[in-house]
């Protein structure tokens, strides 16, 4: 069983967890995840910053 100290823990991981998934979301919607990258990888970093700029851009 959980302390207090553990289930404050687990619940502050799950928050940040959810966030990241909803980024991870966004991103394999611009297919920049959930395919496999067939371009330069030189211009994977630029590409990926771009489309993270609009994804913010967006809210």
């Amino acid at each position: 069983m959980l302390n207090k100290q553990d289930k404050e823990a687990n619940r502050r991981l799950g928050k940040l967890r959810t966030v990241i998934e909803h980024i991870n979301r966004k991103l394999k919607i611009f297919k920049i995840l959930s395919l496999p990258y067939r371009n330069r990888r030189k211009r994977f970093g630029l590409r990926a910053n771009l489309i993270a700029g609009l994804i913010n851009a967006m809210g």
